[in-house]
């Protein structure tokens, strides 16, 4: 008995050390790990198991960090960071060095006095509650680790996915489907860019816009929709059983905190649906375009309501995923709350807060999708054998 009390004590003991682990880490070849808390002197991340050899500049990444960065519009905080990132180590003349890249961002405009009503009261809607109840203690400076401030540091990783697909032929784009109630019934991708919010149809860009200044009037916040159709994307991406793709881009997604639901392809939709209309019917095609060549061919789907993953593999057709934002938990009308003390209390929430959070997570979005697709490109090179004799054994010269 003695013996079993003991061994049972142990596996506890690695249970809780593993329960006690941060997973700042999302990755298995090509690894991210982002750090820093919201109102500390920076955030950053570190990007491990890039290849080496990829282009790779400060503007590539300050681009995509542009997209996410706050005081663009009215829809937006006010916090007034630049965001300008650092590349400290992993480049070397303008090209990655195979070593890990280490990002930095400095946070240079937070006012962390606007939190101090915030120390022992528990806001509705975020993390501070659960962070307590994890950790013994928290950082009530926006939330520490648990701010969205975090996903500047997934966006500059993200970034060089972005770049290392690119070169593999695959593209993305990402943009609001919907604000509150109002959804796009077009996808123009030229108005993308033409709004702040986003959005590929003007007219639901034009109603959301006076949505939200309702919205703001009344102090309050609303949610989204953010879509993400992504091309050049092979067939037999992911691994099976536990690490399908879709399952490990649902984790991504969902990573993000403000996200509380993810589809791909028809999603939900799906289980209203015969199978006579959800299946996709495949077809195969003549490589040669004059279709003279008959010993070669492709397989193509010719509907995609599975959104390009079938069995947890791509299967060659575009991957579209669907993320569903939560409203900002951070407004003005005050709100019933608790206190650490145990004293039930009228918080009103002061600061500078984003009305809606959803266009400034497209970037993070697109940033975690890139991050999963990259790793299953580089993780998938082991696959089959002859990939790796192709590698090894197969160049002029040999290895």
């Amino acid at each position: 008995m003695p013996f079993c009390l003991k061994s049972q004590r142990a596996s506890i003991s690695f249970s809780e050390q593993g329960d006690n682990m941060n997973h700042s880490s999302f990755g298995n070849i090509f690894r991210v790990t982002t750090w820093g808390e919201s109102h500390g002197p920076a955030i950053g991340a570190v990007v491990d198991g890039c290849p080496a050899g990829l282009r790779l500049k400060e503007e590539d990444i300050q681009k995509q960090l542009d997209r996410r960065k706050p005081g663009q519009s009215r829809f937006t905080t006010a916090r007034n960071e630049k965001d300008r990132v650092e590349i400290l180590s992993g480049v070397f003349e303008g090209r990655t060095t195979g070593t890990p890249v280490s990002l930095l961002i400095r946070n240079q405009d937070h006012h962390s006095a606007d939190y101090g009503n915030l120390a022992e009261a528990y806001r509705p809607g975020h993390a501070d509650y659960t962070y307590d109840a994890k950790y013994g203690r928290r950082d009530y400076r926006g939330g520490g680790r648990s701010s969205g401030r975090e996903t500047a540091a997934r966006v500059a990783a993200g970034a060089i996915a972005l770049k290392l697909l690119e070169e593999l032929g695959v593209s993305f784009c990402t943009y609001t489907r919907a604000i509150g109630p109002v959804w796009s019934s077009v996808t123009d991708t030229e108005q993308i860019g033409k709004n702040p919010l986003f959005m590929p149809d003007a007219r639901a860009a034009a109603e959301a816009a006076a949505y939200l200044d309702g919205c703001r009037e009344a102090m309050d916040s609303s949610g989204g929709v953010i879509e993400c159709r992504i091309e050049g994307v092979p067939a037999g991406l992911g691994d099976p059983v536990f690490a399908k793709l879709d399952a490990v881009l649902s984790q991504a997604v969902m990573s993000i905190g403000a996200v509380k639901a993810v589809e791909i392809g028809d999603g939900i939709a799906a289980a209203g649906m015969k199978g006579s209309e959800d299946n996709d019917c495949f077809r195969a095609f003549k490589d040669s375009p004059s279709g003279t060549d008959t010993s070669d061919f492709f397989i193509r789907k010719t509907s995609n309501h599975a959104g390009g993953i079938l069995g947890g593999i791509s299967d060659g057709s575009p991957i579209v995923l669907r993320a569903y934002v939560k409203p900002t938990p951070s407004i003005g009308i005050p709100q019933q709350t608790a206190a650490a003390s145990g004293e039930n209390i009228l918080l009103t929430i002061k600061g500078r807060h984003d009305p809606v959070i959803v266009p400034r997570a497209v970037v993070v979005v697109e940033s975690m999708a890139a991050l999963t697709l990259a790793d299953a490109a580089l993780s998938n090179m082991t696959a089959r054998m002859e990939y790796v004799q192709n590698f090894y054994w197969m160049k002029p010269g040999g290895v």
